[in-house]
């Protein structure tokens, strides 16, 4: 006898529909298994025999055929252990084919015939809602991913028989099965941040230039002395940066989903945006995305929040230069001999450094760096790189007066509400270009979205060369410039406003030795 099982296989962050098909005929009892297999979904077989005698189900040897398709598409991955395990039953008439028909299924199989939690439910049931599928039949430990998709059925299972109830009840009457019904993102709690500006004293410049970077989602490189609170600031900017849109929070719990990572992001904790730190020692593939079965990398993780590397200066240089097409198209695209995987990187990069080895120049009273040993420091950051960070602030290290001191300092709330604010009016005018924020403009919309009045131009145009910039930092000055005009609420980007964005590009011009 034939039967067919849908199933799902991701790529990238999104999902394409497998076709299970079994064959049972008499025959030598074999059970062999085609379709473009990875060795995890050879494995299978093994798997489901073994799940089935388990569950007390009695199967007559007869020769098992069991086909993936389309065949072109190299599956991999442990969730098709359910798919098979049902085609199987189907075909030898222990299941009727019309139970199977409009249902999804995913799910790992164990040898007692438990069903075991699986990467990738997310976006497999947002693809089978848009294949038109009515349920789908998933590990219960996946439940919280699925019950994110409206307009469709979930069927959770515990093992293997409890799946083959559920799909036998909804057949029969769909209101009867043990359905889950959707929720909304675990509430639209924002989360309270961990750090907060208000518990950082001084820093007047710093906390400007997280408060413009946060409003614009520019990147931002802060240069200080060990101990000034560049890590702290880092750490705060994820709390004035407003919840994520209901698009934005689905896309991110989708790479959360296929990383096997979704439950970080339960518990009230989904319009919160990703605070990334990883350690300098990450390899390219941990930042960028890959490995054996291709998975998003920290940057993709980071994807609509805030990327942090501390301790810039001590990555690899061939790591932090992947950074510099993602900082651009907000995507990575890694091509494989097994297909090309696309995931979303729109990230706010924020970095932090020591201006030399040992963190204290220029301050030459305690610095002990000769000049060679400050420029080789320096020079692991390579212009392409540092011409793609917006703002760049030194951070001084705090006297103590003003570090004890009692005056209350500005707190997160009431930063956020000027960001929100400024974000209100960036998305106001660049709807028209399906953009959110003024980082994203693109050349061809500066004219319409940037206008200036006439002593900004030509503030602008005297500093294009005295400072050396290359087209890519005048653009960018032009962004910044326009976040400072939507923080104080003005339609024009005024001589103050351009001001302000070149001191923030004039730091890295004094450390790098250009000014």
């Amino acid at each position: 006898m034939y039967s067919i099982v849908s199933t799902g296989i991701v790529c990238g962050i999104q999902s394409l529909l497998i076709q299970v098909e079994a064959d049972v005929c008499d025959g030598m009892p074999t059970f062999e298994m085609v379709g473009a297999l990875s060795p995890e979904v050879r494995e299978a077989k093994e798997r489901v025999r073994a799940a089935i005698r388990n569950s007390s189900i009695c199967l007559a040897p007869k020769k098992v055929t069991i086909n993936l398709y389309p065949a072109d598409i190299r599956k991999a991955g442990t969730g098709f252990d359910l798919p098979i395990a049902l085609a199987v039953l189907a075909a030898y008439g222990r299941i009727p084919q019309i139970c199977l028909e409009g249902i999804l299924f995913a799910g790992e199989i164990s040898l007692n015939g438990e069903i075991l939690p699986t990467t990738g439910i997310l976006p497999m049931a947002l693809a089978a809602k848009e294949a038109g599928k009515e349920a789908v039949c998933i590990p219960r430990a996946n439940l919280g991913e699925a019950q994110i998709v409206k307009g469709i059925k979930i069927l959770p299972a515990d093992n293997l028989r409890q799946a083959i109830a559920q799909v036998e009840q909804f057949q029969k009457d769909s209101q009867k099965a043990e359905i889950a019904e959707p929720v909304e993102y675990m509430g639209r709690d924002a989360g309270i941040p961990d750090c907060d500006f208000a518990h950082i004293h001084g820093q007047k410049t710093l906390k400007r230039a997280c408060e413009v970077a946060a409003a614009g989602r520019h990147n931002l490189l802060m240069l200080g002395m060990p101990g000034s609170g560049k890590t702290m600031a880092a750490k705060a900017v994820s709390g004035i940066l407003p919840p994520l849109a209901e698009e934005e929070a689905l896309e991110l719990a989708k790479i959360y989903s296929v990383c096997g990572m979704f439950g970080q992001r339960e518990s009230g904790r989904f319009w919160t945006r990703p605070f990334r730190s990883p350690h300098h020692t990450i390899s390219a593939a941990g930042l960028a995305g890959g490995g054996t079965c291709p998975k998003p990398g920290e940057i993709s993780l980071a994807h609509k929040g805030v990327l942090f590397l501390d301790e810039l200066t001590e990555f690899q240089k061939p790591v932090l230069e992947i950074l510099r097409q993602p900082l651009e198209e907000r995507a990575i695209q890694l091509v494989r001999s097994s297909g090309t995987y696309s995931y979303p990187a729109d990230v706010m990069l924020i970095a932090a450094m020591n201006p030399c080895n040992c963190g204290y120049f220029p301050d030459r009273n305690k610095c002990t760096c000769s000049l060679s040993m400050i420029q080789r420091h320096l020079n692991k950051i390579s212009r392409p790189l540092l011409d793609r960070m917006d703002l760049c602030v030194e951070v001084r290290r705090l006297p103590l007066w003003e570090l004890i001191q009692k005056s209350p300092e500005e707190s997160s709330s009431a930063i956020r509400s000027r960001v929100e604010a400024a974000q209100n009016i960036q998305r106001k005018r660049l709807a028209q270009e399906g953009i959110r924020y003024n980082s994203q403009i693109p050349v061809s919309a500066m004219a319409a979205c940037c206008p200036m009045e006439p002593q900004a131009e030509r503030l602008l145009q005297e500093s294009f060369g005295r400072l050396e910039l290359t087209a890519r930092g005048y653009y960018r000055i032009i962004r910044v410039a326009r976040t400072i005009a939507d923080l104080s609420q003005e339609p024009l980007i005024s001589r103050s406003h351009v001001m302000e964005a070149l001191i923030y590009r004039g730091i890295d011009r004094k450390m790098w030795g250009l000014l």
